[in-house]
């Protein structure tokens, strides 16, 4: 006798109570046979009242009842009848009602038929009643089977043949056990006792897989119900079964679907979501996994639409995930970033050049292609076991991203079309993620390369300071931020030190960053106080939020940032600093000593707070002291307060004399492993002061004889520095910037010459306006001086003083000069 393999479903085996089936058995003339319960409850006849009589003439109505008998005909030829019916109730009332007829077959040909009876729009609910009933409704095959009291076979109908494969003849007479594995037919057994003990109705769900298709698992619901004679005394158990195979695998693919969008992708790294996916699917779906990804796609590198379709030619693949049930076997085949080199005739070289997934539901290892083209890799996987295997490309819009590869070898079921899809689902999640991590790193990198262009490439303070500094990007997660520095030398020796911050990150803070810094340069040439410097950057920030607003975003966005600005004069050792929300800088003296300026905050750029003005701060600092400025990046961390973080870096600057190269490495080394939520940048100076012979200054009186003074005063300090081939330019210029002195100001002024790695002229007088360089016409007898300035300086400008203007001029020196 042929067996059926029987397994209980994990998630709803168990037996539960459902409402009662209307059912009724009658016996080939009609006569009704067995009542139940459920049809007392319906039609309000009991069983006394119907058994023993034609079901007809008691529930049909007189007309109806009087074609019975062509009717009984009809369901004979066919084989069985479903539809609408009116049927009479006990109280006189008529309802609509729903019957399906089947025909059930016991030993020696007899016949019998089993009536359902469902009131419409008062259908049953419950998930394995509604599946009944939605076989009653649509036709579908229903396997029915009645048992008697010793829980034998003695009625069955041809659907239930259809279900498990066993023919009708070799059931009769006998029970489950006889032909049913012993632990499922004893399950079965106890529902059908408990039914006929308490005259209830169960259910009871299954999967097996039947003789005639091994290799297809099917999932069945079975409902039973006890059948009553006359005086309601149990004459058997009937049982219902209903093929929910569909149903399953449709519950549990969104489930494990709803699961795998969970685990698989939960970071924009690809490697890591090719790991997830190889560990989500073993053993859920198969023994081993493996996922390989085009080797620009591990890179983070979107691979061309074109790539890997040319015959031939299959492209490079890394491995970027492994699972395994078995720890042995992945030593065998398989090592994780491990390049890969398809053969182009093969079967992963087709299904990276077709987008086409591969069954094979028995992997020939001994004479098929993989010997061939592979057979040192053929070998380990003979060696593994795996006696099945899928292929799923990882496609995301036009272009394949790599293959998933699942094995089966400890489960004998070979893989089925239906785990092909199954396995094609996952993957498309997968490939979503990876797609998405994609154009995320496309991003960052796009924003990345536009920061770092951006970021000035090489720092160098002059004679002023000496500069290092360190920049490091968020992490994946949150992107790249818009921190930015820069080190500006402004005339007269002095140099300005910005470190900046612009809220958001991406591509947009990127490059609002480089509008900002390109404003701040701009505003440093016009040699503006710190506090005014940032007021004039408030406006413009506030500019680019009016002009890049759009009326027709219902969120437009605004620039924001915080910035802090320093300016240090090398021949006075005077430092003049303000900050607009930024962190404060820290000053490290020469001994080590830690300290923090009092500088007032500020407001943040943007914000519209323009009545509150900026404050500046200027400090006296020593020779060697060190300035950091930094982003409240190096600072913050979620585990501990802003103290904390300043306290820790300071403690790291705090070794007078380190290299300051070695110094921010350092600092950085004191951020955790792994890549910051925030940008982190820092820049270190650490201050130089001129020697009292590279300055020379002096006062002149307001008159004409002031001029000839000038000339003779710069031409001999010019002499006694060994600069005596700049003499008669010097002249020519001190000339002319003397004159305009004494010709604008009402008070003395006064001339100071520096030498540094260039040689700068200043003169300062009372007049608050700056000069502007005239075009005169032919016949006009002044306003050449600034042109002639102009034509014999390197560069030249002016800038605000606390009692009026400075005016000064640039020339080049000489290597020796410089470095005398």
């Amino acid at each position: 006798m042929p067996k059926t393999l029987h397994m209980p479903l994990l998630d709803f085996a168990s037996p539960r109570e459902t409402p009662d089936a209307a059912m009724a058995m009658l016996d080939a003339q009609g006569t009704v046979v067995g009542w139940t319960q459920a049809a007392q409850h319906l039609v309000g006849y009991s069983a006394a009242e119907v058994v023993g009589r034609s079901g007809a003439h008691v529930m049909l109505s007189p007309e109806h009842a009087l074609g019975i008998a062509s009717f009984a005909g009809e369901t004979r030829a066919h084989g069985g009848w479903c539809g609408s019916v009116p049927v009479r109730h006990r109280d006189g009332r008529t309802l609509d009602m729903t019957l399906r007829i089947s025909p059930l077959w016991g030993q020696g040909g007899r016949t019998r038929w089993l009536v359902s009876v469902t009131e419409s729009g008062a259908l049953p609910t419950g998930p394995m009643s509604e599946a009944v009933r939605e076989s009653l409704l649509a036709r579908t095959p229903i396997g029915i089977a009645v048992h008697d009291l010793q829980l034998r076979c003695t009625w069955v109908n041809d659907d239930m043949e259809h279900h498990d494969g066993i023919p009708r003849d070799r059931r009769f007479g006998h029970r489950l056990t006889e032909f049913l594995p012993a632990f499922e037919a004893e399950a079965l057994e106890v529902v059908m006792r408990q039914v006929l003990e308490c005259d209830t109705t169960m259910i009871h769900e299954y999967r097996a897989w039947p003789p005639t298709v091994r290799r297809r698992e099917r999932a069945f619901s079975s409902s039973f119900f006890c059948l009553q004679d006359a005086d309601g005394t149990p004459l058997g158990v009937c049982s219902m079964t209903v093929d929910v195979t569909g149903n399953r695998q449709a519950r549990e693919r969104l489930a494990i679907l709803s699961e795998a969008s969970t685990r698989i992708g939960s970071t924009l790294d690809v490697m890591q979501t090719g790991q997830e996916l190889a560990e989500f699917a073993v053993p859920l779906l198969a023994d081993h996994a493996l996922v390989d990804l085009v080797e620009s796609v591990s890179h983070g590198v979107e691979p061309s639409p074109r790539a890997g379709t040319t015959p031939g030619r299959p492209p490079l693949l890394r491995r970027a995930g492994l699972a395994s049930i078995a720890r042995d076997v992945l030593r065998l085949p398989w090592a994780r970033e491990e390049v890969i080199r398809p053969f182009p005739t093969s079967l992963f070289a087709t299904a990276l050049r077709t987008g086409t997934s591969y069954l094979e539901s028995v992997l020939d290892t001994d004479s098929g292609p993989w010997v061939q083209h592979d057979p040192v890799r053929t070998q380990k996987m003979r060696e593994s076991g795996v006696h099945s295997l899928m292929v799923v490309p990882i496609r995301a819009r036009r272009s394949v991203l790599g293959l998933a590869l699942f094995g089966r070898s400890k489960v004998e079921k070979p893989f089925q079309e239906e785990d092909l899809l199954l396995a094609e689902e996952l993957v498309n999640r997968a490939a979503l993620c990876l797609d998405n991590a994609l154009q995320y790193a496309r991003e960052r990198t796009a924003a990345l390369t536009l920061q770092r262009d951006l970021l000035p490439h090489h720092v160098q303070g002059g004679a002023a300071v000496e500069v290092a500094s360190r920049y490091v990007p968020a992490d994946m997660a949150h992107g790249v931020g818009g921190d930015w520095f820069d080190v500006i030398e402004l005339s007269g020796a002095r140099v300005a030190l910005v470190v900046g911050d612009v809220v958001g990150h991406g591509i947009n803070a990127a490059a609002t960053m480089g509008r900002l810094r390109t404003a701040v340069r701009t505003l440093a040439d016009l040699d503006l106080p710190p506090d005014e410097l940032l007021a004039r950057l408030d406006d413009t920030v506030r500019r680019l939020n009016d002009e890049d607003g759009d009326i027709s975003d219902p969120v437009p966005a605004e620039v924001g940032a915080t910035c802090l600005y320093a300016v240090y004069d090398p021949a006075t050792r005077q430092c003049i600093m303000a900050r607009a929300g930024h962190p404060p800088p820290l000053i490290i003296d020469p001994t080590g000593r830690v300290t923090m300026p009092d500088l007032p905050a500020g407001a943040p750029l943007g914000l519209g707070l323009g009545l509150v003005p900026f404050e500046s701060v200027e400090l006296e600092l020593l020779e060697g002291s060190l300035l950091a400025f930094y982003s409240d990046g190096l600072i913050e961390s979620r585990d501990h307060d802003l103290d904390v973080g300043m306290n820790r870096l300071g403690a790291t600057l705090a070794q007078p004399g380190s290299p300051l190269e070695e110094l921010c490495s350092q600092v950085i080394n004191t951020l955790p492993p792994q890549s910051p939520p925030d940008d982190v940048t820092l820049l270190l100076a650490r201050t130089r002061a001129l020697e009292p012979a590279q300055v020379a200054s002096w006062e002149l009186p307001n008159e004409p004889a002031a001029v000839p003074t000038a000339r003779h005063l710069v031409s001999r300090q010019l002499k006694e520095w060994g600069l005596e081939h700049l003499v008669t330019k010097m002249e020519l210029i001190v000339s002319e910037l003397v004159t305009n002195a004494v010709r604008h100001g009402d008070g003395p002024s006064r001339i100071r010459l520096i030498r540094h790695h260039l040689l700068t002229c200043e003169v300062s007088d009372s007049h608050t306006g700056h000069p502007r360089p005239r075009h005169p016409r032919n016949l006009d007898e002044s306003g050449r001086g600034l042109y002639l300035v102009a034509q014999l300086s390197r560069r030249w400008g002016s800038r605000s003083a606390a009692d009026g203007k400075v005016v000064w001029a640039e020339q080049d020196l000489p290597a020796s000069a410089v470095a005398a």
